[in-house]
């Protein structure tokens, strides 16, 4: 990469502005003054008035089909954890929300610490929707409840329903919350249990043909 686009880049300058720096002797590249032209390598070190310069490293963020029986967190005292699942080079992410060991679907994991606080911060309001089956049909009069809120301790719980299914145990969920086991708390509430949940979507992303256990890299999130 030519010296000034480097400069432009790490620093936020024009290449005429970083151009500039160099011609008056401002830049030095592994300890001796820089030239204008000059390519920059990998191994490099570039400094601007006696300070290094680093290009930023690259976020990272994938999107994981989490599998039922694995936990959100690195130490599983005795359970699997999702970073069984994935490469060494991605145990530094952290996962933006959670999912309960008994939970399985898309679950996101990032470096981006902003990103993250984006996509889970409840001023955002990101949908995340869920395919839930529970132990019993869903009755009308609980159903409405579930529209209209069911009170919990932390507060009143709202969930959107769709796609009942004929039995009446299968739908789809949708909240834009994400506190803790609110969506099976919010059942036990009226008496019913969540045999299985299962997240679809996130915001804007989702599964995409993921099989359970499955990974892959989200490269066009900075366009959201």
């Amino acid at each position: 990469m030519r010296i000034n686009v480097y400069i432009a880049q790490v620093t936020g300058l024009s290449r005429r502005g970083a151009d500039k720096v160099i011609r008056e002797g401002r830049v030095s590249i592994n300890g001796r003054t820089a030239s204008i032209g000059e390519t920059v390598q990998n191994n490099d070190t570039l400094e601007l008035d006696g300070k290094r310069l680093q290009m930023p490293q690259a976020s990272t963020l994938i999107a994981l089909n989490k599998p039922r029986g694995y936990v959100v967190s690195r130490k599983g005292q005795g359970a699997k954890t999702i970073y069984d699942l994935l490469p060494k080079k991605y145990y530094r992410l952290k996962p933006v929300g959670r999912l309960d060991k008994d939970s399985s679907g898309l679950l996101l994991l990032t470096d981006d610490g902003k990103l993250a606080q984006a996509l889970a911060h409840p001023r955002s309001q990101k949908n995340k929707i869920y395919i839930v089956n529970l132990n019993l049909p869903l009755g009308d009069i609980d159903k409405n409840f579930l529209s209209n809120g069911v009170e919990l301790e932390d507060g009143l719980s709202k969930l959107g329903i769709s796609g009942l299914s004929a039995d009446r145990k299968t739908m789809t969920i949708t909240i834009s919350e994400g506190r803790n086991r609110q969506i099976r708390r919010t059942f036990a509430a009226l008496n019913y249990n969540v045999n299985s949940l299962h997240r679809i979507q996130f915001g804007e992303y989702d599964l995409n043909g993921l099989q359970s256990g499955e990974f892959t890299t989200i490269t066009d999130y900075l366009m959201h």
